[in-house]
């Protein structure tokens, strides 16, 4: 079977898991107390587009390793903290190596910290609207082939966040933040994650 075409998988504790969050502590542990539960802060919910964005081309265990040098890079993710970073900030950040030292998507972080402030409804509503958005999830996938990477609902937040002020925040990062944030719930059908009362 291939990888893609996989079932949820017990775990060492014998609970079924996205195959995905047996592949290395750091995963379990984001799978099992984080990914896929409801965010519902602007602050959660702008770290997240973050990371997702810094994490574009490089794989996710890379970014969540390196998750608490980004908070103390990033002032915590608070927008209105990121939104006052300048040029000596960016210098810095483009120095720090517990970081992914990427300008343009350092730039893009500061640049989204203002258009977040800038949204009269906030960053958590606006992207929570896309909860019920037609297609913003097709199914309860039960094996990793039935996640995809992109859908009609991510591919609308992207156009809003574009036309807000956003960089970097395309389709699949716009699902990914989705999924993150539990906007949308892609635990496979058999995780034990699916049904939060269980977790």
């Amino acid at each position: 079977m291939s990888r893609a075409g996989r079932p949820a998988e017990p775990g060492a504790d014998g609970r079924l898991r996205c195959p995905w969050a047996l592949s290395s502590p750091d995963y379990l542990a984001y799978h099992d107390g984080e990914w896929g539960r409801p965010i519902r802060d602007d602050r959660g919910i702008f770290e997240r587009l973050c990371l997702e964005g810094f994490q574009s081309g490089l794989s996710w265990l890379t970014i969540l390793r390196k998750r608490e040098n980004f908070r103390a890079a990033f002032a915590g993710f608070e927008p209105a903290g990121v939104a006052r970073f300048g040029p000596d900030d960016v210098a810095r950040l483009l120095g720090d190596t517990g970081i992914v030292r990427n300008r343009a998507k350092i730039e893009a972080a500061i640049r989204n910290a203002a258009a977040a402030l800038a949204l009269p409804e906030g960053l958590a509503a606006l992207v929570w609207k896309y909860a019920d958005y037609p297609g913003s999830q097709s199914c309860v996938p039960v094996t990793l082939a039935d996640v995809p990477a992109q859908t009609p609902g991510s591919k609308a937040l992207a156009r809003e966040l574009r036309s807000k002020g956003f960089i970097f925040t395309g389709p699949v990062t716009a699902y990914a933040t989705l999924q993150a944030c539990g906007v949308v719930n892609d635990h496979l059908l058999d995780c034990f994650c699916r049904d939060p009362r269980s977790v």
